[in-house]
């Protein structure tokens, strides 16, 4: 506002002795250019002296400002070798760890894929030993149920009187004299007892 107010002046100060310089005799015109030029010095100085103003406080208020940051800096550069230190020091522990899991981890899938293989194994076993208990289970609950029924000949011609002879010839946990006994009966051979 000063400045606007400073240049309003000097342009109407300007005007007015132009005015008067065309009135005026000719040392009286150079006078007057001189004082303008005065004017105009002076007003340029105090723009000057402003600026000079301003910028010598942000020289006091920036060095204060900037010896703190060397000083901050300066504390930073020298914790940082440390931290740079402690860093890779965790970074090889990080790598070490990585490595632990992924060796584990591919331990872990090897055990996961042997077990479900011995699983897959034994299902196939189970079943196979079960669907063969179930036939002779059957087999022989057919055969009871026939002998209770006093058909004892009529179960021999029978598929399951088929099935329960195989069972029997096949056994291995059987003895013998008992594998031979119900042989025997199931072919119709038996003897005078």
């Amino acid at each position: 506002m000063k400045i606007a107010a400073a240049v309003a002046t000097v342009v109407a100060v300007h005007a007015a002795e132009n005015e008067l310089a065309a009135q005026a005799n000719p040392i009286r015109k150079v006078v007057t250019m001189l004082q303008t030029m005065q004017k105009k010095v002076e007003a340029e100085g105090e723009k000057e002296k402003e600026l000079f103003d301003k910028f010598m406080c942000y020289c006091k208020n920036s060095g204060g400002d900037l010896a703190a940051s060397i000083a901050d800096s300066e504390t930073k550069v020298s914790e940082l070798p440390s931290a740079i230190e402690e860093a890779e020091g965790q970074l090889g522990q990080l790598k070490e760890d990585l490595k632990a899991a992924q060796t584990g981890r591919a331990a872990a899938k090897a055990a996961i894929a042997e077990a479900t293989s011995i699983r897959e194994k034994e299902a196939g076993e189970f079943n196979e030993v079960a669907t063969d208990l179930k036939t002779n289970i059957a087999a022989i609950g057919k055969a009871i149920t026939a002998l209770q029924a006093g058909a004892g000949g009529a179960f021999l011609q029978t598929q399951a009187a088929s099935v329960l002879r195989n069972l029997i010839e096949n056994d291995t946990k059987m003895l013998d004299v008992d594998r031979e006994d119900v042989t025997s009966f199931l072919s119709n051979e038996q003897g005078s007892t």
